[in-house]
């Protein structure tokens, strides 16, 4: 399942309409950059790795829709699309990532504008497609840690729609189960969006994956009642020391199966990873409208009294020392994170 994709004919992103699910299936067509930038803030296209790869498809839109004759211009018109992109949610180190990546295959090249349109637009296929291949090795250097039987619960959402296509977290359950191995997900609701109970839960459904949805507040008692073996989420930023930033509500899951002695692992590409930041506490956190948590209904009717506030912190931050190991295409890394995981990058470069 491809949640975005380059129309040349349309010369657009068409992508899954992540707010329509699961009662609907759409697409909706992204034309500018600056439509973009807004589906990304709503949530339309949501999930590091995708909205990583989005931006990038934003650039293109920028570079293809400039005026500019002159090389200067377009990059500055380049730039500003970016810059915009950039600030559409800032805990995602994908994001950054993606756009730096980018700005880098036009900036100090002495090529002619339409070359360089041309240029963004194959780097941005070639983003994509790579995408896919390092989920789907994520997938096959995760799936030995899942056994036959195992019931695992899983937070938010991590599968193709979080991704250009297979999924990171949810891409090593879906590896796991085409092996053969009988498993059970215990998905987490995910408030207050729901990605966990509207999105997960409806891959799943799709894949044939048996599941249940449980309440966040749930995940303690089967953690402590023995009936789960393994915790699985992903990660939206990786600081140097192995701390992550991930969907709120990893923190009290990953403290719950710490207490339990049920082991936790965080799945990303090594795109996530951001060694510039040393740890978790310097990890920006995005913090969205109270609306999203007010807007809870019962029955039909709204539950909070009218006036009453509230606070929405998007993602929170689980400390290393919680994180049994992180599932990467290098490989599973193991801790101390910093130095298996720069052992590892040695490896590849080497």
């Amino acid at each position: 399942m491809r949640t975005i994709e380059w129309d040349t004919a349309k010369q657009s992103l068409r992508v899954i309409d992540q707010r329509q699910l699961p009662e609907k299936y759409e697409f909706i067509y992204l034309d500018n950059y600056k439509a973009i930038a807004e589906s990304i803030w709503n949530m339309a296209i949501r999930g590091a790795p995708v909205i990583g790869v989005a931006a990038a498809y934003g650039v293109v839109l920028a570079g293809l829709q400039s005026t500019a004759k002159d090389r200067t211009q377009f990059l500055t018109d380049v730039r500003t699309a970016a810059k915009e992109l950039n600030d559409s949610r800032p805990t995602a180190v994908n994001l950054p990532w993606a756009l730096k990546r980018m700005l880098s295959i036009i900036e100090g090249q002495d090529i002619p504008v339409a070359e360089m349109k041309s240029a963004l637009l194959a780097e941005a296929n070639v983003m994509a497609e790579e995408d896919i291949l390092v989920n789907k090795t994520i997938a096959k250097n995760g799936a030995p840690l899942i056994k036959d039987g195992d019931t695992i619960i899983h937070h938010c959402n991590t599968g193709a729609l979080a991704t250009v296509d297979w999924g990171t977290a949810l891409g090593i359950i879906r590896f796991a189960f085409e092996e053969g191995k009988h498993i059970h997900i215990l998905v987490d609701e995910t408030r207050p969006r729901l990605q966990g109970a509207r999105l997960t839960a409806w891959e799943l459904k799709q894949m044939g994956i048996p599941y249940d949805i449980i309440s966040d507040n749930m995940a303690g008692y089967f953690l402590s009642t023995g009936q789960v073996q393994k915790v699985f989420f992903g990660a939206d930023r990786v600081s140097a020391n192995g701390d992550v930033a991930n969907k709120i509500g990893s923190y009290m899951l990953a403290l719950a199966a710490k207490d339990n002695n049920i082991p936790v692992y965080s799945v990303f590409p090594t795109s996530t990873v951001d060694l510039s930041i040393q740890d978790g506490k310097r990890i920006p956190i995005e913090e969205r409208d109270p609306e999203e948590v007010l807007a809870l209904s019962l029955n039909g009717q709204r539950v909070m009294p009218e006036g009453a506030t509230a606070r929405n912190p998007a993602f929170d931050v689980t400390p290393a020392r919680l994180v049994t190991a992180y599932v990467t295409e290098l490989g599973v890394v193991q801790q101390p994170f910093s130095v298996q995981y720069k052992e590892l990058l040695r490896l590849q470069e080497g």
